[in-house]
């Protein structure tokens, strides 16, 4: 009797079945392609960072490069990897997986070589749960390590929202009075949407408005001074127009609330942090680090040290993390999370929102923690960017990229340069790159650096002096 290999470890990069509800409900269909493209470009990032397992099988919606699974293994040396595209493309890649019997199947012949499949993936999304059940029903036993129980998964999509944290806030108010979010209120439908903001827009010379299932900044308005009419009519009406673009207004509740002030010192004015509450219910930091944000709300990047804010912000920062990640685990949440902070010029720590997934950040965690070890935090200063508009489109392929980069690309021994997280991403003129250095000051220089030998590129934007 054939003895069989004790795990076989499979992770699922469903991005857009985390999303869809939102995606779906974008009204204009190039724009709806142009989100899901850019989604699904970072499957190869997110490849790299599993490529810290040695041996395993990636579910991707797009192909891995070849020339990218090599770069993949010089850096971490893994003994195995297999890279499975389902052919259909519903963009619910779980689905697509079980459609495509051939792809399927490769799969389940794969796994009948192990004792079970460990199954993990971006977002514990219901489709996951259904591709679990259709593996099961072949007779393999199917292990979610970090995602809930099927009557827990509620917690995905309720934490997850601008309003279920915003809930759990009121409810926790005397609990853990550290736990704050700026002044808001939860309505539905746009028009009484666009009412509720014009208002507190000529009061308050300032306005965010939030979608209650948005993305990396995607469904989300910021008003600013000076950018709305001060007459109420008319301030009304340029809201609702902007409103007006994209059906998900009328979708999901809205969130109005105030526009705090940030002070970009501290954690360039958005620390994060990163938790993982493993099955057994244990409660693991991951890390904190620093979101980069463009004045309109897009994430674009991280930077991760032990010195991003003070010791006593951080402590505040965790107690408010822990005594979240506390209220997640009693409901049945389990797997990634995160939670976005937002650092008032008042002094305020104000907690924004939670990401219930893997996250803009769970990849460079695993990345730089595989090259530097579980103390990175304390021995590097690691960042990563996802940079749009660097290149013409097609104008640049990943191995010229790699050439030009060789001088400050990651050295072993040293433990530091610079890692190319994105092959798909290049011929679409973006570049997605992580850093490691010693410090901040020479991370910053070395990204001038890597600036500088790529030579002439489209749209650098106000940050870079080279």
């Amino acid at each position: 009797m054939q003895t069989l290999k004790t795990d076989l470890l499979v992770y699922v990069f469903n991005v857009i079945e985390d999303e869809w509800s939102f995606v779906s409900s974008i009204t204009d269909p190039i724009k709806r392609f142009g989100y899901i493209s850019e989604s699904e470009d970072a499957a190869d990032a997110y490849f790299l960072s599993q490529a810290t397992e040695k041996e395993f099988v990636y579910i991707s919606p797009k192909p891995i490069p070849e020339e990218f699974v090599e770069y993949a293994k010089q850096n971490f040396n893994f003994s195995n990897a297999e890279v499975l595209v389902p052919s259909m493309r519903s963009h619910l890649i779980c689905e697509d997986l079980v459609d495509d019997s051939r792809t399927f199947m490769s799969l389940v012949s794969k796994a009948k070589q192990y004792s079970r499949v460990v199954l993990t993936s971006y977002s514990a999304s219901h489709q996951l749960y259904d591709l679990k059940e259709s593996l099961e029903k072949l007779g393999i036993s199917v292990y979610l390590p970090e995602a809930p129980d099927l009557e827990e998964v509620w917690t995905v999509n309720f934490f997850g929202s601008k309003s279920g944290i915003r809930q759990l806030a009121q409810k926790s108010q005397t609990k853990e009075p550290d736990f704050v979010m700026p002044e808001g209120i939860i309505c539905v439908g746009r028009e009484d949407a666009a009412k509720i903001a014009a208002s507190k827009y000529i009061k308050q010379k300032g306005v965010v408005i939030k979608t209650n299932k948005g993305s990396g900044g995607s469904g989300v308005l910021i008003f600013r001074e000076g950018e709305l009419p001060t007459e109420y009519e008319a301030c009304e009406k340029i809201i609702l127009e902007q409103m007006s673009e994209d059906r998900y207004w009328d979708q999901f509740p809205i969130v109005i609330e105030d526009l705090i002030s940030i002070n970009h010192a501290v954690a360039s004015g958005f620390p994060n942090v990163e938790f993982k509450i493993h099955k057994n219910g244990r409660i693991e930091m991951l890390y904190v680090c620093a979101c980069q944000v463009t004045p309109k709300g897009k994430f674009f990047g991280i930077d991760i040290n032990e010195d991003i804010i003070n010791d006593r912000l951080q402590t505040k920062l965790e107690d408010t993390g822990y005594f979240i990640a506390e209220q997640y685990r009693a409901a049945g949440y389990r797997g990634h999370f995160d939670i976005d902070l937002m650092m008032a010029k008042s002094g305020v720590l104000y907690v924004c929102e939670s990401n219930t997934r893997n996250t803009g950040g769970t990849d460079t965690y695993k990345i730089v923690r595989r090259l530097i070890g579980k103390e990175f935090m304390d021995e590097v200063y690691s960042m990563s960017r996802s940079r749009p508009e660097w290149f013409a489109k097609n104008g640049q392929t990943f191995a010229q990229v790699i050439e030009k980069l060789k001088p400050i690309l990651f050295d072993k021994k040293k433990k530091t340069g610079v890692i190319i997280n994105s092959h798909n991403s290049i011929p679409d003129g973006k570049l997605i790159y992580t850093i490691i250095e010693k410090d901040k000051k020479k991370a910053y220089q070395m990204e001038k650096n890597l600036i500088l030998l790529l030579g002439d590129l489209k749209n650098l934007g106000p940050e870079f002096s080279v």
